[in-house]
C-alpha cells in the first residue's frame, strides 16, 4: 500500500512540474558566440558619445574641415573665395560646446582676405584698389534639433593701396571697422542648407558685405 502510495505521489509531482520545466526549457537562451547584451551596450554608447562630441556646430561651414580634440575643442578651418572673384583667404574656427548646455555653441573666429583690384570711387574718380583685411570675432549659437542659428561680433584692421602710383589722390590707408553677422543652418540627414550675412562696416570694405545662401547634398 506504502508503494502504490509513492509511486501514485511521484506520477502527480511528475505530471504538475513537467508544465514548468518545459517553460524553463524554452526561456533558456540559446548559445551564441556573440555577447548580444555587451553589443547593444556599445552601439548605445557610441551613440550617445556621437551626439555629444560630434554634433556638427551651428556655425560650420559647408565646405569646411572639422577636427574634434579629446579636451571638446572643435577645430574649423578652410579657404574661401567670394562670388565675384575679388577676394580670397582663408578661415579659421576655435569652438566648444559646454558639458551642462550642449546644444550652445561657443567660439572664436580668425579671418584673413585678400582682394584684388576691387573697384571703388575717391573724390568723385573711379579707382582700382588691392585691399589687405584681418579679422578676429566671437560666435556664438544655438541647436535646436537639426536647426541651429548663430551669431558674430568682433572687429578687422584693414589696408587699401592704389593700383597705380598715378592715383595719387588715393594714398594709402588703414582702418579698423567693426564685423557683425549672423546665419542660420538646417540639416536634414545628407542635405544642408546655410544662410549667412556678414558687414564689415567701414565704407572703403564693401565689397566684403556679403550674404551667401547655400544647398549642399552629400552622395
Amino acid at each position: 500500500m506504502n508503494t502504490c502510495f509513492s509511486t501514485a505521489i511521484t506520477l502527480a509531482a511528475g505530471l504538475t512540474l513537467s508544465p514548468f520545466s518545459a517553460m524553463a526549457e524554452e526561456s533558456l537562451p540559446l548559445e551564441d558566440d556573440r555577447p548580444t547584451a555587451y553589443t547593444e551596450a556599445s552601439h548605445d554608447l557610441l551613440a550617445a558619445v556621437s551626439l555629444t562630441r560630434l554634433d556638427t556646430p551651428s556655425y560650420a561651414d559647408r565646405t569646411s574641415d572639422l577636427m574634434y580634440l579629446d579636451n571638446g575643442l572643435v577645430l574649423e578651418g578652410g579657404e574661401f573665395e567670394t562670388p565675384d572673384g575679388y577676394t580670397s583667404g582663408f578661415r579659421l574656427t576655435a569652438g566648444f560646446s559646454p558639458v551642462s548646455l550642449p546644444h550652445l555653441d561657443l567660439g572664436a573666429e580668425f579671418t584673413y582676405r585678400e582682394s584684388d583690384e576691387v573697384p571703388t570711387r575717391h573724390d568723385e574718380q573711379a579707382l582700382l584698389v588691392n585691399t589687405t583685411t584681418l579679422g578676429g570675432s566671437l560666435l556664438a549659437g544655438i541647436r535646436l534639433g537639426r536647426f541651429g542659428v548663430y551669431a558674430k561680433s568682433g572687429f578687422a584692421e584693414w589696408e587699401g593701396d592704389p593700383v597705380t602710383q598715378s592715383e595719387s589722390l588715393y594714398q594709402a590707408a588703414t582702418g579698423t571697422a567693426r564685423i557683425q553677422g549672423f546665419g542660420a543652418r538646417l540639416q536634414h540627414d545628407r542635405l544642408v542648407s546655410q544662410l549667412e550675412f556678414e558687414e564689415i562696416d567701414a565704407p572703403s570694405m564693401s565689397h566684403l558685405n556679403l550674404v551667401t545662401a547655400s544647398l549642399h547634398f552629400t552622395f
